[in-house]
């Protein structure tokens, strides 16, 4: 009998660590994607305020942001440097990411 409660336990917590390290690893993934969106919409941004491409540079971003599934919270231009804040519902959570673009230097 005390072999199948010890039996018991080592599963339940074995499917404990399994779920928790699933969770994590679905988590970084999906920061990484945001993290991702976000530069790709702050370089689209960047890109409309240079006049390498015509439109809206906030506008340019939000078309970026949402074929990547997210939504632009925030877009500021400080003349040709964009910067763009992303975020995206992870869960019940809501889960943002930044990216800045620009000319170098």
């Amino acid at each position: 009998m005390a072999g199948t409660f010890l039996s018991v336990g080592v599963v339940v917590c074995t499917a404990t660590l399994s779920v928790s390290l699933v969770s994590a690893g679905a988590a970084a993934v999906f920061s990484q994607r945001l993290a991702g969106a976000a530069d790709a919409a702050a370089l689209a941004a960047a890109d409309a305020a240079s006049g390498l491409i015509t439109g809206d540079p906030c506008g340019r971003a939000s078309e970026v942001a949402s074929a990547s599934g997210a939504a632009v919270a925030s877009c500021d231009l400080d003349q040709l440097v964009a910067t763009v804040t992303v975020s995206a519902t992870f869960g019940r959570m809501e889960a943002t990411a930044s990216a800045r673009a620009g000319p170098p230097g």
